[in-house]
């Protein structure tokens, strides 16, 4: 048996609303867009939604259009995707790292306030494998330091924690529709926000600037566009909206088939030696992106090197940031210097973990796994 790592959900609905976008006018930003937006919006619990081309770039434009910029540090953990320091780093902000907590991998509260300088202007935690952080303890060091807090959901599209929903308690959200996402356009993006302003800024700079979008130019009598700020080519388009919106509306059904999944992971692996796993608190309501193992770190890559062997796609969830080598050689990071985040990225696994995975993938995998640990 070989089980793939991940498979996306699109199912022929979502295929006949690209073909009905593709037979539009507007290939770019337009209808879809506007409607997949309110959609969102409306799901997340915000007042607003803007769609983009990629988490990462959800991320660059919530932290600008807050104000973050040139000679702001940014507070966030190393145990997460490169695209979340990245972001701080195109904002022209500086990424400040602190240590995780060993029994989740979410960054440590404990630690940020320690982390606190004159130069500090955000924070922003990331909702890994899609539990969320402890957000009102967040909210409440930033309002005690001045802070803007922006949040990477891109794990945590369903996820709430104390009843608390991505964005409920920051400035903005930024949430990915990658490939391997619940939902999914191949590449994707958006902001959840209920900040107006932030909202407006992001509209705006995500094409280039401008005032008007093409759909706004040329739909009826045209209209000239001024360039109002400095911005970026991000906009998402009415082919990815389109794809998305019915994946949207189906969101909570396969986030319980993947809750179903998680659990019979669980009982499967359930005392198997040598294999531990994240802790989700009872406040949580995770998302359910990933699901992760945690083995001896001396023989992780030979366990998943026996599990990719033998038909289980497999992955890294993640090497910590300040180890790669453009942190390391730009910004003086070492071994050493945060060691919840370096175990926890020494020891783990990633499993196929998805809404079509069958019983009997499910029964392989975990079989897999107790050989290759034993």
């Amino acid at each position: 048996m070989k089980v793939e790592f991940f498979r996306h959900n699109i199912d022929d609905g979502d295929i006949a609303n690209v073909c009905e976008a593709l037979k539009g006018t507007f290939l770019t930003t337009g209808a879809w867009v506007d409607r997949f937006e309110g959609e969102l919006a409306a799901y997340s619990q915000r007042r607003f939604a803007v769609g983009v081309t990629s988490g990462t770039a959800a991320l660059h434009l919530a932290l600008a259009a807050a104000g973050v910029g040139p000679g702001d540090e940014v507070i966030t953990t190393p145990l997460t995707f490169v695209a979340t320091s990245n972001a701080i780093i195109m904002a022209g902000a500086t990424p400040v790292f602190v240590d995780v907590e060993p029994e989740t991998g979410n960054i440590d509260v404990s630690r940020i306030e320690d982390a606190v300088t004159s130069r500090t202007r955000a924070i922003l935690p990331v909702h890994l494998y899609g539990a969320m952080c402890d957000m009102r303890a967040i909210k409440g060091l930033a309002d005690k330091h001045t802070l803007i807090v922006i949040e990477d959901a891109a794990h945590a599209l369903e996820a709430r924690r104390d009843d608390v929903a991505p964005g409920e308690l920051s400035s903005a959200a930024a949430l990915s529709f990658y490939a391997t996402k619940s939902i999914t356009s191949g590449e994707g993006g958006a902001i959840v926000t209920d900040d107006e302003t932030i909202r407006q800024r992001a509209t705006v700079m995500r094409l280039h600037g401008l005032s008007k979008g093409a759909s706004e130019r040329y739909a009826g009598v045209y209209q000239h566009y001024d360039m109002e700020v400095f911005g970026w080519k991000y906009n998402m388009s009415n082919i990815q909206a389109a794809l998305l919106t019915g994946q949207l509306a189906r969101v909570e059904s396969t986030w319980s088939r993947r809750e179903k999944i998680y659990h019979a992971y669980r009982e499967r692996l359930a005392g198997a030696p040598g294999v531990g796993f994240p802790a989700v608190g009872d406040d949580v309501r995770s998302g359910f992106h990933l699901f992760t193992i945690w083995v001896d770190p001396l023989r992780r890559d030979e366990i998943l090197n026996t599990l990719s062997s033998r038909g289980v796609g497999v992955a890294v969830n993640y090497r910590p940031v300040h180890l790669a080598r453009y942190y390391s050689e730009t910004y003086g990071f070492r071994v050493g210097d945060f060691p919840n985040a370096e175990h926890i990225g020494a020891s783990t696994i990633s499993l196929p973990f998805y809404a079509k995975l069958r019983e009997e993938e499910v029964d392989f995998v975990a079989r897999s796994v107790r050989d290759a640990v034993a």
